[in-house]
């Protein structure tokens, strides 16, 4: 941790290469009192997020890695920008339009965030950097027809935003040439301790504003529709710490090893970034606030962490070091007609903006 003023900018930094030669870069947005982003090019992923305590002490709040070669040897999604479909696919495949398509399953029999060479494993072209008060960087990437099974040639793009002091604004947007499937997301590993600090998420208090999440089988496909929260360790509807119930003989955390669940978000999609979730550091009082216009929000406590993945600073990454919050549509959709679609279709725009806003308590 340190303390260090900061003037907003942006800077381009090579970061290594891949096995085939290559290249990744690293760009730094620096915004004021120490609060700095910075994403790769490698899976437009958010490498590394610098947020002050309540003492002016900053420090980085994502896992992550040091080196390009983790992130595709052993992809675990830390940070990245995850698509075509975020989530699960049941038995990857889907029916469009009376054809079937099937993606290569990688978690189990199932599909999860797109496959086994997803968005995650890309390197995103770099179309626009911009400085000034409000540095900004945006990131390009086409997905061909019959990539990883998906029907259309994608275009899809997202631009990182300093959007006010404490605040990062992640807008992604697609467009297709067919019929096709589109649900991205940021897929964050966060820990507002400070990762460097070694601690785990248990403590962190969380509150989810829905009323509704989506149970499960020992797969993590959904079983049907929509149950209330209300009565069971699901319940975020106040702030509740992360660990107060994780280890209550639950079904649904028995099949999860903790929270993997998606939170069906009061009014679906909107118009615009509405606040989903917040959490607070007690011992450092960062607060995270969450607003987004997507149907769903995945809550993940780490639970699958183990030890084996090395991180930053040569740290082992263990169970619930972390907490993600991935803003989406709900899981398995295109296989459940009465959830939110994920359909795009040509001559429309797919768009997802959310917003991690970062304060102090």
């Amino acid at each position: 941790m340190n303390q260090c003023p900061s003037v907003p900018g942006l800077q381009r930094e090579p970061f290594g290469r891949l096995a085939d030669g290559t290249p990744v870069e690293r760009f730094r947005l620096t915004g004021e009192s120490g609060f700095e982003v910075a994403v790769l090019t490698l899976g437009a992923t958010v490498q590394a997020l610098h947020v002050a305590d309540r003492r002016g002490e900053v420090a980085d709040i994502v896992l992550g890695h040091d080196t390009p070669e983790p992130y595709v040897a052993e992809p675990r999604f830390f940070g990245a920008a995850v698509g075509r479909y975020a989530n699960r696919i049941a038995g990857g495949r889907f029916m469009l339009d009376g054809t079937e398509h099937r993606i290569p399953a990688n978690d189990g029999p199932h599909a999860l965030h797109g496959g086994p060479d997803g968005f995650d494993r890309r390197v995103w072209s770099v179309e626009q950097a911009l400085e000034g008060a409000m540095p900004s960087l945006t990131l390009g990437l086409v997905s061909p027809d019959g990539d990883q099974g998906f029907p259309g040639t994608l275009t899809a793009r997202v631009t990182y935003t300093l959007s006010r002091p404490g605040e990062l604004t992640i807008a992604f947007a697609a467009t297709t040439q067919a019929p096709t499937l589109v649900n991205l997301t940021h897929h964050g590993y966060f820990n507002l301790g400070g990762v460097e600090a070694g601690g785990d998420v248990l403590d962190h208090l969380l509150t989810i504003h829905a009323d509704d999440y989506l149970p499960v089988d020992a797969a993590a496909i959904p079983l049907g529709g929509p149950e209330s929260v209300d009565g069971t360790p699901f319940d975020f509807c106040t702030p509740r710490c992360i660990g107060a119930r994780i280890r209550q003989a639950h079904e649904q955390l028995g099949h999860g090893r903790g929270y993997d669940h998606n939170y069906c978000l009061a009014g679906g999609s909107t118009t615009q970034p509405r606040l989903a979730a917040r959490v607070e550091h007690p011992a450092s009082g960062r607060v995270m606030e969450l607003l987004t216009d997507q149907p769903g929000l995945q809550f993940y406590s780490g639970n699958f962490l183990d030890g084996s993945a090395v991180g930053k600073q040569g740290r082992l990454y263990r169970q619930s070091d972390a907490f993600c919050l991935e803003p989406q549509t709900w899981p398995d959709a295109p296989n459940r007609p009465g959830y939110p679609s994920a359909r795009l279709d040509p001559g429309q725009t797919y768009r997802h903006v959310s917003v991690y806003r970062f304060t102090t308590a």
